[in-house]
């Protein structure tokens, strides 16, 4: 059947609660694409980005989304960073959305076929106490969940002892205690010196992985740690295209990848990530504390990508959203719910999920202005998120 070509005719954005930017594409012929471009605690500045791709792409031709990606990236002649990947990110992903629509195929077919029929997912837990976690896990697994990410700690600074790191084996015990299998994040917020002690301690408890223990910018140390540990070591979240990724590949410094598919130039990009990552033989788990659809775009990636391990997924409980489930915006909830540790890959065209544009459209109306908590360690000084 022959699909007649037709023009880019109005991008728009929502700022909706709880922290979420999605993006409306609608081309001349009336069809409908919707990514996800949230970035948290910047959406107004996404949205500002969004002013310049409207100037160059509203009459381009949107089943050129490889070239789109090409213009938008490099036209500016500034590259990269959060808020520009994040803004194109949501574009690719509607134009996506928009051309499976016309063509009435899943994005995953369109590149390159499934792999997979389902995928493991896991998701957030919080608490400081043994007991706490027991029941955040326990209620995780009656979610559908069979596994987990938790805090590695609370704020710690550059030295800590062994009655700290049995505080931290006991949290993660009380989880696996659950039935459930743990990964765990550092964020960031601790220093070399203790995130090598802290890796060896926790060595023994068999983690799924350990996430950022230390910040991506301090390369050298990732690597030295990546050689004292064999459980898994896990960043990516604070990457923003394949030349970001590229010097971790070449120095084996991490085993999983978390690319996040509204902060990392969208669908496309981050699976030309994965294929970088898999020459290495690195494991992908995409990085999605978002919305429905961010967790959209991610099963498309899912689906049609062999080294995608495990999938990260937001619930209304996560990071305090005051209620908003990410399921709130969709009218087929069924295909981001889990079942048995899973995930299915979404059948439907384009991103597989359908918006309902009236609840977003009411919710925009008060745009929100989320701001990330600022942390600080016990004796007054800044800590990471």
């Amino acid at each position: 059947m022959s699909i007649p070509p037709t023009t880019i005719a109005r991008i728009e954005t929502f700022l909706v609660p709880p922290r979420w930017l999605f993006v409306r594409i609608e081309s001349a012929d009336g069809a409908v694409g919707w990514g996800e471009a949230s970035l948290e605690g910047h959406g107004e500045a996404v949205m500002g980005a969004f002013e310049p791709l409207r100037d160059r792409f509203i009459g381009h031709d949107p089943d050129r989304i490889e070239d789109i990606w090409q213009v938008a990236y490099r036209g500016g002649f500034y590259r990269g960073g959060p808020v520009l990947m994040s803004a194109l990110a949501g574009l690719e992903q509607a134009l996506w959305d928009l051309k499976g629509h016309r063509y009435g195929l899943p994005a995953w077919q369109m590149l390159g076929g499934r792999v997979r029929d389902k995928v493991r997912a896991y998701a957030w837990i919080g608490g400081d106490r043994p007991g706490e976690i027991g029941e955040a896990a326990k209620a995780r697994r009656g979610q559908g969940f069979s596994a987990v990410k938790m805090n590695a700690t609370a704020e710690l600074d550059w030295l800590g002892t062994p009655k700290l790191f049995d505080a931290v084996v006991e949290r993660v015990q009380a989880a696996q205690a659950q039935g459930v299998d743990v990964g765990l994040d550092f964020h960031g917020r601790v220093h070399r010196p203790l995130a090598k002690q802290l890796a060896k301690a926790l060595e023994p408890l068999g983690l799924l992985f350990i996430e950022e223990p230390l910040l991506s910018e301090n390369h050298e140390g990732l690597a030295d740690i990546a050689r004292i540990t064999s459980t898994p070591i896990a960043l990516g979240e604070r990457l923003y295209s394949r030349w970001d990724f590229k010097p971790f590949f070449e120095s084996g410094a991490v085993d999983i990848i978390q690319p996040d598919l509204s902060h990392a130039g969208g669908l496309l990009e981050c699976r030309k990530i994965a294929a970088m990552a898999e020459a290495y033989d690195i494991a992908v788990a995409p990085h999605c504390p978002l919305g429905p659809l961010a967790l959209a775009a991610c099963l498309q990636l899912a689906a049609c990508t062999p080294n995608v391990a495990i999938q990260e997924m937001s619930l209304g409980i996560h990071y305090n959203t005051g209620g908003h489930d990410l399921l709130n915006f969709i009218t087929d909830k069924e295909v981001l719910s889990p079942t048995d540790g899973y995930l299915p890959i979404p059948e439907k065209s384009g991103l597989g999920v359908t918006i309902d544009e009236a609840a977003v459209r009411e919710a925009a109306r008060e745009p929100h202005r989320w701001r990330n908590p600022v942390w600080r360690q016990k004796d007054g000084s800044f800590a990471e998120w």
